[in-house]
C-alpha cells in the first residue's frame, strides 16, 4: 500500500508510515498536514533519534508520461507511484501559433521594424521549449520528492532510440549521415513506392499529388513514412481527416496502406533528445545514479508478470530491481503538467487589438488563479461546500470551478486554500493499482 510521507519539525524527511499510522497521528494532534498532493505530513514534536531508511527513486522517461515509484530495495516495497504527464504538444502547438501571428505580421503595411531574430543568440546545449519542458518536469518532482522522503539513490531508464535504424537496418558510413533520401528524388521515390497509381482509388495515368497520410495539421511529418500519392480529387476529399475515419468503409485498403508505412518516431526522437539531458542534470542531485535500458525494464517486468504501466515500468528500471516487488494496492498518483498561466497582459482580437483589459493583482485577498479550495456558503442564494480551482476577481468574489460546474461570485471570506497552485493538476487514477493477491508479485520459480 502507498505510504505517507513525514517530515520533522525542521522539515527533514524522515521515513513514509502506513496511512492508518498518519491518521493516529493527526488525531492525536501530534502531527498536521504539510502538503496534499503529494500527500505529508509534518511531525509537532522533535524525535531525538527518528531512523531513516535509504529509498531508491526509480524514472521511466517518456514523451507524453513519465513513471516515477519509489521502493525500498531491502523488501521491495513501493511505497509511492506516479504518472507524469507532459505538456509538450501543447508547448508545441503554442510555439506554431505564435509563429503564424508573427508571420502573418511582418507582412502587413505597418511602419518599418528590423528584424531581431539575429540578435537571439542560443547556448549550446540549448533545448527546444517543448523538450525543455518534459525535463523540467521530471527534475521538478525529483527535488520535490527528495525533500519529502531520505532518496538516497536514483534509477533512470536510459532508453537508446536510433530512429535511422529503425527505419534501415545495417545502415552505416556516410549513408547514414545523410539519411535515407540522400540521392533520390522524393517524388520519384514515392512513384516506383506506390506503383504510379492513387494510393486511394488505384488510377493510374493522371497526375498524381504527393499526399500526406497524417496530414500537417495534426502533426503529420514530411518522412518519406508519412508520405503517399494520391489524385487531385481524392487528395481534396480527405483533406485533413484521419486516414482511419477516411478509409473506414474499405478496411482492406486501409489495412494494405497502413502495412507500407511505418508510424512516425517523433515520441522516440523526443526521448532521444532529452534522456542526456535529464541524465547530466540529475548528477547534481548529489546522489548515486543507476542507468538501464529499455530492455532490461521489460525483462524485470514480464518476470514478474506485472502488466504494462508507467509507474510500474519505472519500478522495474535497472538492475537493482529487488527479486520480489510489492505492490499490492499501489494506486498512482497522476500529476498532470498545467503550466503557470499566460503571461499575456490582454487579451487579443483577431485583428491584434487588446479585447480585455490589462491583468491587475496576481493575487487577491491571498489567493491565486488555480489553488485549489475549499468555500463553506453558510447563507444566501449559494449555501452549501464547494471544493475546486478558483478563479481570482479584484472585487473579492471569486469562481470556483467544481466537478458540478463553476459556482460563480463566492466571497473569499468563505475560501480556505487546500493546495496552492504549482502548474500541476492531480488526481488518483481509478483502477490504475494492481489487483489484491495472497503473495507479493515475484519472480516465479523455474521449472527444472
Amino acid at each position: 500500500m502507498a505510504k505517507v510521507f513525514v517530515v520533522n519539525v525542521d522539515k527533514h524527511p524522515l521515513d513514509p508510515v502506513h496511512p492508518g499510522r498518519a491518521r493516529i497521528l493527526l488525531r492525536q494532534g501530534k502531527a498536521a498536514v504539510y502538503r496534499r498532493f503529494p500527500f505529508c505530513i509534518i511531525l509537532k514534536t522533535l524525535e531525538e533519534q527518528p531512523e531513516r531508511h535509504g529509498l531508491r527513486l526509480k524514472i521511466d522517461p517518456g514523451s507524453k508520461t513519465t513513471g516515477l515509484a519509489i521502493l525500498s530495495e531491502s523488501s521491495g516495497e513501493v511505497v509511492f507511484a506516479a504518472d507524469l504527464m507532459h505538456r509538450g504538444e501543447l508547448i508545441k502547438q503554442n510555439m506554431d501559433a505564435r509563429r503564424v501571428v508573427r508571420r502573418a505580421r511582418r507582412q502587413r503595411k505597418t511602419r518599418y521594424r528590423a528584424p531581431r531574430f539575429q540578435n537571439r543568440g542560443r547556448r549550446t546545449g540549448t533545448l527546444p521549449p517543448s523538450l525543455e519542458s518534459r525535463v523540467t518536469n521530471v527534475l521538478t518532482w525529483v527535488h520535490r520528492l527528495m525533500r519529502l522522503c531520505p532518496i538516497t539513490a536514483l534509477s533512470q531508464e536510459l532508453i537508446k532510440f536510433d530512429t535511422q535504424a529503425m527505419q534501415r537496418p545495417g545502415m552505416a558510413g556516410i549513408e547514414y549521415q545523410q539519411g535515407e533520401l540522400a540521392g533520390y528524388e522524393i517524388r520519384e521515390l514515392l512513384l516506383e513506392k506506390w506503383s504510379r497509381q492513387c494510393a486511394y482509388c488505384d488510377r493510374q495515368d493522371l497526375p498524381l499529388q504527393v499526399e500526406h497520410i497524417q496530414s500537417r495539421a495534426k502533426g503529420g511529418t514530411n518522412r518519406l513514412s508519412n508520405l503517399t500519392l494520391a489524385c487531385a480529387a481524392c487528395n481534396v476529399a480527405k483533406g485533413t481527416q484521419d486516414i482511419r475515419d477516411f478509409l473506414k468503409d474499405q478496411p482492406e485498403r486501409l489495412e494494405r496502406l497502413l502495412a507500407r508505412t511505418r508510424e512516425p518516431l517523433k515520441d522516440a526522437a523526443a526521448v532521444t533528445t532529452t534522456r542526456w539531458a535529464l541524465y547530466e542534470r540529475l548528477q547534481a542531485c548529489g546522489v548515486p545514479i543507476e542507468t538501464g535500458s529499455g530492455g532490461l525494464t521489460k525483462y524485470n517486468r514480464s518476470r514478474r508478470h506485472l502488466p504494462k504501466t508507467h509507474w510500474l515500468d519505472a519500478a522495474n528500471v535497472g538492475k537493482s530491481t529487488p527479486e520480489i516487488l510489492r505492490v499490492k494496492h499501489v494506486h498512482p498518483l497522476v500529476i498532470i503538467a498545467t503550466g503557470h498561466g499566460s503571461r499575456q497582459m490582454c487579451r487579443m482580437s483577431k485583428f491584434g487589438f487588446p479585447r480585455t483589459g490589462a491583468k491587475r493583482h496576481k493575487r487577491v485577498q491571498g489567493f491565486m488563479t488555480g489553488d485549489l479550495v475549499r468555500a463553506v456558503v453558510a447563507s444566501g442564494k449559494k449555501v452549501g461546500t464547494y471544493v475546486g480551482r478558483v478563479a481570482v476577481r479584484a472585487t473579492g468574489f471569486f469562481n470556483i470551478t467544481t466537478f458540478m460546474g463553476t459556482i460563480e461570485g463566492v466571497s473569499y471570506k468563505y475560501c480556505s486554500t487546500i493546495h496552492h497552485c504549482d502548474g500541476y493538476a492531480y488526481h488518483h487514477r481509478k483502477g490504475g493499482g494492481i489487483p489484491p493477491t495472497t503473495e507479493p508479485v515475484g519472480i516465479l520459480p523455474q521449472k527444472s
